[in-house]
């Protein structure tokens, strides 16, 4: 593969996510945690990392403390090597007060970056996904096909096309139609249930993203799907890039082939997870050859007092004390006393799942104390009148519903007081 390109990276971690609510209560949507250490935003840095792509800016907006904070302590890049960083970038404002209108307008308020870099190619990538991709592979089909817009792209069933930008092509895979989420579409050719709708992921040789910035900010226009695209159609070379034949080094057979997934919504965030569990999972996280970077990890490798645990992830920190546990995900630092009960359920950060607790099919977000005892996802209109709840079921429970009991103070470690015990209880049992 070629590496003489000169390629820059955009990378829109500006979205609200409010379809993620309360997930995104306090936190944007690439911040959003995923799995048992990472956030979502993780996936595509890994991802223009691992193809030699060093040279990103971060545009963020709403609620971006969370993602910054993370952005510092795990994507920092060595200050002596040029033209090798991830560097986060808010709303400049430099054309009056307003935030980014859009993809492209978030792209535009900093098109000083892209003249001062002078690359060749830009790629503006989203942050909402969980997937692999080698980047340098499209780059490849972009400067073979000498196209001047490339946009990856995957056959999304029709039901969902009015949630994706959808693409017509010709033979030779040129752009022809591009309509953003439309109601309704016709299939693509050789499927009568698919079309074909761009992930979100492009590249532009950089002069003539220069160019379409330049005209779409005098025209009021501000969005790629809506405006740029669409609008090039005519003018310009637009091919599409298909990811399914992207491949990956280190993907196990089992695994499924172009794994992507737009975890925009509860049900589809909840359904990721459980794609990255047991031993031959859909996606597995623990790939050393493409690998998903997280972030620093300093806590104590996790306890199981005992219990029964079925297919689940145990994160760092966290204690398992007498407890069941089905397709359960816990994050760092969570405890789960004697006699719990937890079946598909994501548990975040510093939270405390109360002695004889059952939950099923619930999100538990961080710093959250469960009393003992408590049902959630047993009675789901009991549910509704103090969480919210997605039609086919899923429990959500904000950040810091539950206050912490006794004396545990909030944002502190759970599992700290329960180390202290079980400790305690062994030096008994030994007299």
């Amino acid at each position: 593969m070629s590496r003489s390109n000169n390629v820059l990276a955009f990378v829109m971690a500006g979205g609200e996510g409010s379809r993620l609510h309360p997930l995104t209560a306090e936190r944007c949507k690439p911040a959003v945690p995923f799995n048992g250490k990472h956030r979502i935003v993780d996936f595509v840095l890994s991802n223009l990392i691992n193809s030699e792509i060093y040279s990103v800016y971060l545009l963020v907006q709403y609620k971006s403390q969370s993602l910054i904070e993370h952005i510092r302590q795990s994507w920092a890049m060595a200050r002596f090597i040029p033209n090798h960083f991830i560097t986060v970038v808010p709303p400049q404002m430099r054309n009056g007060p307003e935030w980014f209108q859009g993809t492209a307008d978030s792209v535009y308020q900093n098109i000083h970056l892209i003249e001062t870099f002078r690359p060749d190619i830009v790629a503006v990538f989203g942050a909402d996904h969980i997937y692999r991709m080698d980047v340098r592979q499209m780059i490849d089909f972009h400067t073979e096909r000498r196209a001047q817009v490339s946009v990856a792209t995957l056959p999304v069933p029709l039901s969902q096309c009015n949630q994706f930008g959808i693409v017509e092509t010709g033979a030779d895979q040129r752009i022809t139609g591009f309509v953003e989420k439309p109601a309704q579409t016709r299939p693509m050719p050789g499927s009568e249930t698919h079309a074909l709708a761009s992930m979100g992921n492009y590249l532009f040789d950089a002069d003539v993203l220069l160019e379409a910035l330049r005209r779409a900010h005098d025209t009021g226009q501000s969005d790629f799907g809506k405006h740029i695209l669409p609008a090039m159609l005519e003018s310009h070379r637009l091919f599409a890039y298909d990811f399914g034949t992207n491949t990956i080094p280190g993907i196990e057979a089992y695994e499924e082939r172009g794994y992507w997934r737009d975890v925009g919504t509860i049900d589809a965030y909840f359904e990721a997870h459980f794609d990255t569990l047991g031993a031959a999972p859909k996606f597995r996280m623990t790939n050393r050859q493409w690998p998903i970077y997280a972030s620093p990890d300093q806590a104590e490798s996790a306890q199981i007092e005992n219990g029964v645990i079925r297919r689940s992830i145990v994160g760092s920190g966290s204690i398992v004390d007498g407890a069941q546990l089905d397709h359960a995900m816990l994050r760092r630092s969570v405890l789960v006393e004697r006699d719990a009960r937890m079946e598909h359920c994501i548990v975040m950060e510093r939270s405390r799942v109360g002695q004889g607790a059952h939950i099923r099919r619930a999100i538990i977000d961080q710093d959250n104390d469960i009393p003992p005892g408590e049902r959630i996802g047993v009675d789901l209109a009991a549910d509704r009148l103090r969480f919210p709840v997605t039609d086919s079921g899923i429990v959500v429970v904000p950040a810091r519903f539950f206050p912490p009991r006794g004396t545990h103070a909030a944002g502190a470690d759970p599992t700290a007081t329960a180390v202290e015990r079980l400790t305690g209880e062994r030096q008994e049992a030994m007299a």
